[in-house]
């Protein structure tokens, strides 16, 4: 693939469940709106050397907001975010 960045920021796309799955796993209380913002701003300010793609998925580690996004790569849709510092302490 030749930009994954610019093609996941362009069809970045979400579900309904996946606002309240982002709220739990980051212990806050966004909107829709305010989820979005903060995304695309994880995804823009994120180096493309931390976009992995793994089987289906992509996964993008942003080490400065201490979060790792994980899309679909067929349909570009948000599965869920984890924060890195509780990764590293599941595995």
């Amino acid at each position: 693939m030749a930009n994954r960045k610019q093609q996941i920021t362009q069809n970045i796309c979400y579900t309904e469940l996946v606002y309240g799955r982002i709220n739990k796993k980051l212990s806050t209380d966004f909107d829709r709106q305010e989820i979005e913002s903060f995304l695309l701003e994880v995804l823009q300010e994120t180096d493309e050397n931390d976009y992995l793609k793994k089987g289906k998925n992509f996964y993008i580690s942003n080490v400065k907001h201490n979060v790792r996004i994980t899309i679909n790569s067929y349909t570009f849709r948000v599965i869920t975010v984890d924060r890195l510092d509780k990764l590293k302490v599941c595995l």
